[in-house]
């Protein structure tokens, strides 16, 4: 049986980083590791071909290949997964779908002919058991939780690597927190679930051993530290052993800003190669921490725990969100204050969205506060949430904060703030070939050609003076700048964004 997998396009995102994939020659940024995955779960005898969207589009030879269609994705994916169905169906091959957004919102999905959801260790034997024998039901759903110590290696082979920025891995799932408006737990649970080191060890050295991939890999794991324990006494010490005879490979991950008050656990990060964190920080403001039950946030100087991770060795991208019920205008001027003062260089800040199944999704479906329709990219200056403060006064004053920090002067500012505090990373990035291209269109685009030249060519000659190791660090800072200013163009011109009005 012809198996082809499809993962949906992204559109043009933060996280996607498209505009800044344009300066290293590559279409992606990760590959789809789910379905790649869910490719080592299925009978080994079955052909398989992935299609990564983002990477290429499916043909009409993939088409007539094609026995079956596994696709999967999340809501933000919502727009090109249903016309890859739609295409699937024309050509008469059955659609398999799961993942988040199929998890969320099946029954809209009227095309499709079995949905596998929740997690497919689970629900993806029954499934191909009931193939075999010729009844395959139209829903496979559980509230049971995998055992990941059972999870198989991926299958990178399917995969044309050379094609994307970062590889990724998963050691954990679910988180012990329990934030009012995330879908991690309603997906995953609270318990944190997890592979061995063996495990991880033995995808990281088929990645590197039989793929000979030397570029960065990135734990997905919502919070790494979830099970800290092992991390420190089992994980970490098996990374730092396997990074001796290696010396090259990046890793960066998320964690909870509970992360800071550990500083032998940075250290032992630092000392394993990872040189970055996603925080999800929100806000600065307490009330509004509080009423979405952001505790691990509450009672603490976060200003100095982002100042304390960087000091250790890893770069800190904050998450924020605006929109909270105790949110009042003010806090467009607080949170730019707060992102320019930590030296927050990637600072992805959103408007609230409630997602399906979340405690924030039903106490607002409760008050009648529910929009029809909901992106999938909170930073799209899109909402499902009828706001306190009112949906014009949020979305303009959103639409001025993105304006804001991603200005050339701003960020630049910022980047300069982030390298004057920041300890160099254990692992270097190492020279290749491959980045004098980058290099020289950056300098194009970027120092000639960019409305930012002025501040690009600033930045390199502080950097060469003062911290000239981090000279890499403070180029793809500057390329990564503009894809977020490209991204804002687009919101803008979506929402009408009125001229910067803070200060």
């Amino acid at each position: 049986m012809n198996i082809l997998l499809i993962c949906p396009e992204f559109p043009d995102t933060f996280w996607s980083f498209k505009h800044a994939l344009k300066f290293t020659g590559q279409k992606a940024l990760v590959p789809p590791l789910g379905l790649l995955t869910i490719a080592a779960m299925l009978p080994p005898e079955w052909p398989k071909r992935l299609v990564d969207m983002n990477v290429r589009k499916f043909t009409e030879e993939d088409l007539a290949w094609a026995d079956y269609a596994f696709i999967s994705g999340m809501i933000v994916q919502r727009e090109s997964a249903l016309r890859a169905i739609s295409q699937c169906k024309k050509a008469g091959i059955k659609v398999v779908a799961g993942g988040p957004l199929f998890t969320c919102e099946y029954e809209t999905f009227k095309e499709v002919d079995h949905f596998v959801l929740n997690e497919a260790e689970v629900t993806l034997p029954p499934f191909l058991a009931d193939l075999e024998d010729g009844h395959a039901r139209p829903v496979y759903k559980t509230l049971e939780f995998a055992d990941l110590t059972k999870t198989p290696i991926p299958l990178w082979e399917l995969a044309d690597l050379k094609q994307y920025n970062v590889m990724s891995t998963q050691f954990s799932r679910g988180c012990p927190f329990d934030c009012e408006f995330c879908n991690v737990t309603a997906l995953l649970g609270h318990r944190t679930r997890h592979k061995t080191r063996d495990q991880i060890i033995a995808e990281l050295d088929n990645l590197y051993c039989d793929h000979r991939w030397r570029g960065g890999i990135f734990f997905v794991d919502d919070n790494l530290i979830g099970d800290k324990r092992y991390v420190k006494n089992e994980l970490l010490p098996a990374l730092i052993e396997w990074q001796k005879d290696k010396g090259e490979i990046p890793f960066n991950t998320q964690v909870s800003i509970k992360f800071a008050d550990d500083e032998e656990l940075m250290q032992m990060m630092h000392e394993a190669g990872f040189d970055m964190v996603f925080v999800g920080i929100e806000t600065p403001d307490e009330n509004s921490l509080a009423e979405c039950g952001k505790k691990q946030n509450l009672n603490r100087d976060l200003i100095k725990n982002v100042q304390d991770i960087q000091r250790a060795g890893l770069q800190v991208q904050g998450g924020f969100i605006i929109g909270f019920d105790n949110d009042t205008p003010s806090i467009f001027q607080q949170q730019a204050d707060f992102i320019q003062k930590t030296g927050i260089v990637n600072a992805t800040v959103g408007l609230l969205q409630a997602w399906p199944n979340t405690r924030l999704y039903e106490r607002l479906r409760m008050e009648g506060r529910l929009l029809e329709g909901m992106s999938g990219d909170n930073a799209d200056g899109t909402t499902n949430i009828v706001p306190i403060m009112g949906l014009k006064t949020l979305r303009e004053g959103y639409l001025s904060l993105l304006h804001h920090i991603y200005s050339p002067a701003n960020y630049y500012q910022r980047v300069k703030t982030f390298l004057k505090n920041y300890k160099s990373p254990k692992v270097k990035m190492p020279f290749k070939f491959g980045r004098i291209p980058m290099f020289f269109r950056s300098v194009y685009f970027l120092g000639f050609r960019g409305k930012e030249r002025v501040q690009y060519w600033k930045l390199l000659l502080w950097t060469l003076v003062h911290r000239p190791d981090l000279l890499p660090l403070a180029v793809m800072f500057a390329i990564q700048g503009y894809h977020f200013r490209k991204v804002c163009e687009v919101y803008v011109s979506q929402g009408a964004c009125p001229s910067d009005s803070l200060a």
